[in-house]
C-alpha cells in the first residue's frame, strides 16, 4: 500500500481548496504512456505540447508550464528525472530542460507493482481522478491522457481510502431534490424534457467540486441540462452571486446553434431554486470562478 499512499499525499498538499492538479495529471500522463508505449523515459520536449493541452483543458484557470511538475514531481517519490548522459535535472527552468534534454520516468519499482497488479493501477488512476477531477470529467481526461478508460473503473478504492479522500458526504437522493427546487429545468436555458416518468438530459452540477470539499446540497448545486452542465465544468460557463452567468471569451462556437445555445447566455440571469428552496452559497460561488471558469467573461 506504500504507492497508494504517496498518491493520496499528493491531494493533501494542496491548501486553501486552490486547485493545483499538475502533478497528478503528469502521472495520469505517465501511466497512459506507460499502458500504450511501454516503459521507457519521456523527454520534456518532446512531452511538454501535450502536457500543455492537459493543463490547459483540466487545470486551472491560473496558467502553470509543464516544467515546474515536470521536475518537482520527482520529491513525492514516484518519478525521477534526469537530463542527457545521466547529469541532474537543472531545475524547473523550462529552457535549460529543453536545451539539457531532460527526461522523466516513473520510478521502476513503482511499475513492476503497478504492471504485476491491474488492480493496483486502476486504484491509482482512480484516485487521481477522486481527488483532483469532478466526474463528468473524467472519461474526457482519461481519453486526454492516453489512459485506457477501463483502469478508472474499479470500485475498490474507496474503501481503502477512508479517511483520505474528500470529506463531503455523498448524498444519494441529491439529484431528486435538485430536480424539485428548480421545477425539473435548466438554470442556464431552462430546458426540460421527459421520457414516461422519467426525467431526462438534467444533471447535478456542483459549484464547489466534491474532490475540494464541496457538499451534495442546495447551497453547493445548479440543475444543469447535460450540455450546459459539461460546459459549466469545463469553464466555459460561470455565474456571478446575482445570479449573471458569464460566458468565458475563450470559447468558440461559430454555428447559429452555439451561439444560441452558448454565447447568447451571456449576460443572462440564471433561474432560482423555488421559493423555500436554498440558494446557491456566494463562497461556492466565488470558488467555482477562480478556480473553473476560465475568464475573462465576454461583455
Amino acid at each position: 500500500m506504500e504507492w497508494l499512499e504517496r498518491i493520496t499525499r499528493l491531494r493533501r498538499w494542496t491548501r486553501g481548496g486552490e486547485r493545483d492538479p499538475h502533478k497528478a495529471l503528469l502521472l495520469l500522463y505517465a501511466i497512459g504512456q506507460l499502458q500504450r508505449t511501454g516503459f521507457k523515459p519521456i523527454r520534456f520536449r518532446e512531452a511538454e505540447p501535450a502536457l500543455e493541452l492537459l493543463f490547459a483543458e483540466f487545470g486551472p484557470p491560473k496558467p502553470v508550464g509543464p516544467a515546474q511538475p515536470f521536475h518537482h514531481l520527482a520529491t513525492d517519490g514516484l518519478w525521477e528525472v534526469a537530463a542527457a548522459g545521466g547529469r541532474p535535472s537543472p531545475g524547473p527552468d523550462r529552457d535549460l530542460m529543453t536545451a539539457g534534454d531532460v527526461h522523466g520516468r516513473l520510478m521502476p519499482e513503482f511499475v513492476k507493482e503497478m504492471l504485476a497488479d491491474p488492480v493496483l493501477l486502476s486504484q491509482i488512476v482512480r484516485i487521481l481522478l477522486d481527488t483532483n477531477f469532478e466526474p463528468g470529467l473524467h472519461l474526457d481526461l482519461c481519453s486526454a491522457a492516453g489512459l485506457l478508460p477501463e483502469v478508472a473503473q474499479t470500485a475498490t478504492v474507496a474503501r481503502y481510502l477512508e479517511g483520505h479522500l474528500p470529506r463531503a458526504e455523498r448524498d444519494p437522493t441529491i439529484r431528486q431534490k435538485i430536480l424539485v427546487a428548480y421545477d425539473c429545468r435548466c438554470a442556464f436555458c431552462g430546458y426540460e424534457g421527459w421520457i414516461g416518468n422519467s426525467v431526462i438530459g438534467l444533471e447535478v452540477a456542483r459549484l464547489r467540486w466534491w474532490a475540494f470539499d464541496g457538499q451534495d446540497d442546495l447551497t453547493n448545486c445548479l440543475c444543469l441540462c447535460s450540455l450546459h452542465h459539461r460546459l459549466f465544468d469545463k469553464g466555459v460557463l460561470g455565474i456571478v452571486p446575482s445570479g449573471k452567468i458569464l460566458v468565458s471569451r475563450h470559447f468558440v462556437g461559430t454555428t447559429e446553434a452555439s451561439k444560441r445555445m452558448v454565447n447568447e447566455l451571456n449576460g443572462r440571469t440564471a433561474s432560482p431554486p423555488q421559493p423555500g428552496f436554498a440558494r446557491p452559497d456566494v463562497r461556492n460561488i466565488d470558488w467555482h470562478t477562480r478556480q473553473v471558469f476560465r475568464g475573462p467573461a465576454r461583455i
